[in-house]
């Protein structure tokens, strides 16, 4: 995993040799725009085959690109086409989505999953192009009969995607913005069923969350718990927050609201998978004091315990019930995205 991860970088060095506007879509996939590159490098086409004779050369790796006028029919093109293509390249032009997007079935449209496949074939929609012909307000009323409430917004972004309408830049700093939140979640290699078992695995992914907030300087005022059970067919579990008396980054004050939060509304079934995360963020230098706050002190602890991770490994000093049967942070440490190093 970690040399994917490098080469996925080294792509993204490559792609930046060709325009200063790449942006990271996820570890495989990146938007380029090189609108100002076309006096510099020759043609759309041509600056693809470039990409791809440098990749190649690089890493070995053959690449696939979709050329277009918008980051979501560009990425239509890539998927439906450039995939396919003995080259590795598609232009969709804006000209062309009424002979080539719009005959392909529904579920090959961006962001169109199985179920709301279903939905919109029971809709009368089996195609791109039903969905973008449909005047948009009759789709928002379809929408709203269909699925029993307002649904003008996903009205409007399907019918938006199916006729190629995307205003969004492609931006460098699109994942540099402040965050609205910060959360982890696990999936267990096994059903937990006692409070006992999930408090282990609620300390640790509080402390993965704390850490996280204190390294980008951030304390969170809202904690939120959530947790599923293993039966996808008949889901069970539940995702609330509360708001907590002061915000904080402060492992054992984070823990001790989660688990609160937790024993309100667990139905003492099984969990297969918990998440944990921090909201209404706020930097941690700027904060109301109170008499007895002793959130700084335990900070300055944490802070410590972070610098020892980050230079000797996660692993380098752990919570005493991380080493037990329950806890999962020994075998997470030698993991990336969950996947072995």
């Amino acid at each position: 995993m970690q040399l994917y991860i490098d080469t996925s970088i080294q792509i993204t060095d490559i792609l930046r040799t060709y325009s200063d506007l790449v942006e990271p879509y996820s570890i495989d996939e990146q938007f380029i725009d090189i609108t100002g590159s076309l006096k510099l490098f020759g043609t759309p086409t041509e600056i693809a085959q470039a990409i791809q004779d440098d990749v190649r050369n690089a890493t070995g790796i053959y690449t696939r690109l979709g050329i277009s006028y918008s980051k979501v029919t560009a990425k239509m093109a890539c998927d439906l086409w450039a995939k396919k293509n003995k080259d590795g390249l598609f232009v969709l032009r804006k000209e062309d989505l009424p002979t080539t997007l719009w005959p392909q079935p529904i579920n090959k449209m961006f962001m169109v999953g199985s179920r709301m496949t279903a939905h919109f074939t029971s809709m009368g929609l089996p195609t791109i192009g039903h969905l973008a012909q449909t005047p948009l307000a009759e789709l928002k009323r379809m929408m709203k009969k269909k699925f029993n409430k307002n649904c003008d917004i996903d009205a409007e972004l399907y019918w938006r995607m199916a006729n190629g309408i995307d205003d969004s830049p492609v931006s460098p700093y699109t994942h540099e913005e402040a965050p609205k939140s910060v959360g982890h979640q696990m999936t267990l290699p096994r059903d937990y069923r006692t409070l006992d078992e999930i408090k282990v695995i609620l300390l640790e992914l509080t402390e993965l969350v704390c850490q996280r907030c204190r390294s980008m300087g951030y304390m969170g005022f809202v904690i939120s718990v959530g947790c599923q059970g293993a039966d996808f067919e008949r889901p069970t579990g539940f995702y609330r927050q509360m708001k907590m008396p002061e915000p904080t980054n402060v492992t054992n004050q984070v823990y001790h609201a989660a688990v609160e939060l937790f024993k309100q509304h667990w139905q003492k079934l099984p969990v297969r998978k918990v998440g944990v995360s921090l909201s209404q963020l706020s930097n941690e230098e700027e904060y109301q004091l109170s008499l007895f706050d002793e959130r700084e002190r335990f900070r300055l602890l944490e802070k410590t315990t972070d610098a020892l991770k980050q230079k000797y490994g996660s692993t380098a000093i752990m919570r005493a019930v991380s080493v037990t049967e329950m806890g999962q942070a020994k075998d997470r440490a030698g993991k990336i995205g969950g996947h072995y190093k």
